[in-house]
C-alpha cells in the first residue's frame, strides 16, 4: 500500500485527494486541544472573546506533550480519544477547522460536519506516545498554560503517521471495518 505524505496546513483540494484507509505521514504546523483546552474555546466563544490563535485552517492534535527529555522537542505525545471532543467539533469544522488528528471513533455528526466542509480526521495509533513524540520537531505554549500538559501548543510535525479514518465525502475507516 502506497503511504501519502500529507503537509499542514491542509488545504480543501488536498483533503478531497485523502480517502478513508489511506495512509499518511503528516508533517506541518499542529495545535495540541485537549478535553479542558476545548472548554475554554468554547468560553471565549461563546462569551465574544478572541482566541489567541485562529481556527481557519488549523489542524488540532488531540494530545498533550509530556515534558521534553534532553535533546527533544516534546517526550510523549500520544493521541487521546476523539469522542471526548464529539460535542465541540462540527462547530470548529464549519468554523474552517481544516483537520483533527486523534484516536478511535467519532459521532456521525462530526462526520456530516468533516463531509461538510471538505475536511478529514486522521486517527494516530494510541498508545505509541513515544513513536508520536518522536515525530514532533518543534513545541512552543501558544494559550492557556494554566491548564499545562492540556494548554494549546503550537508544535511543527515531522512524518508523524496515521490513518485517514474519516473523509470529505463520508468515508468512514470503522464503518468500513465493521462491514467487514
Amino acid at each position: 500500500m502506497k503511504i501519502k505524505r500529507v503537509t499542514l496546513p491542509l488545504d480543501t483540494k488536498t483533503a478531497q485527494t485523502l480517502r478513508a484507509g489511506d495512509i499518511v505521514l503528516i508533517s506541518g504546523e499542529v495545535l495540541t486541544c485537549r478535553d479542558c483546552a476545548h472548554k475554554r474555546i468554547f468560553e471565549y466563544l461563546n462569551q465574544g472573546i478572541e482566541l489567541p490563535f485562529s481556527i481557519e485552517g488549523a489542524a488540532f492534535f488531540y494530545a498533550g506533550p509530556c515534558p521534553a527529555p534532553p535533546g527533544k522537542a516534546c517526550g510523549s505525545c500520544g493521541p487521546t480519544t476523539s469522542a471526548r471532543m464529539d460535542g465541540f467539533a462540527p462547530r470548529l469544522y464549519d468554523m474552517g477547522l481544516s483537520c483533527v488528528i486523534g484516536k478511535g471513533e467519532v459521532s456521525k455528526e462530526v462526520r456530516d460536519a468533516i463531509a461538510r466542509n471538505k475536511r478529514v480526521y486522521f486517527a494516530a495509533v494510541g498508545g505509541a506516545g513515544a513513536l508520536c513524540g518522536n515525530a514532533v520537531v518543534s513545541c512552543e505554549c501558544v494559550a492557556f498554560p494554566d491548564l499545562l500538559s492540556e494548554a494549546v501548543y503550537k508544535m511543527e510535525l515531522k512524518d508523524l503517521p496515521a490513518v485517514v479514518a474519516a473523509d470529505a465525502f463520508g468515508g468512514d475507516v470503522y464503518a468500513a471495518a465493521r462491514a467487514k
